[in-house]
């Protein structure tokens, strides 16, 4: 089975130290998410652009995040927009040769 990636960003209307301070709330629960290996987290204030890119040990556990209660959560914010939602197939021979933590 290969590993799969989402990456996932968005338009946010709150200052950083509250986009901060959710995502520290948040977190916890994204670590209990089912064949969650790692989360980055991305912020980019300039823009008022966040995300994540997530690396998820099969299709099967990408998909159950991706139509589950946290990611609808998360879409659901009332001060998150734009949504852009990125999936791929980790390709693991190249990968590895260029050391990427999979």
């Amino acid at each position: 089975m290969a590993a799969h990636i989402v990456q996932l960003n968005f338009k946010f209307d709150l200052s950083r130290s509250e986009y901060e301070q959710a995502a520290d709330q948040l977190a916890g629960m994204f670590a209990e998410l089912p064949g969650l290996r790692w989360k980055v987290w991305i912020l980019n204030e300039a823009e008022s652009e966040a995300g994540g890119i997530y690396l998820f040990e099969d299709e099967a556990s990408m998909q159950s995040f991706l139509n589950g209660p946290l990611a609808a959560q998360v879409q659901g914010h009332p001060a998150l927009r734009d949504f852009s939602v990125k999936t791929s197939e980790v390709m693991e021979g190249p990968t590895a040769t260029t050391r990427g933590p999979v």
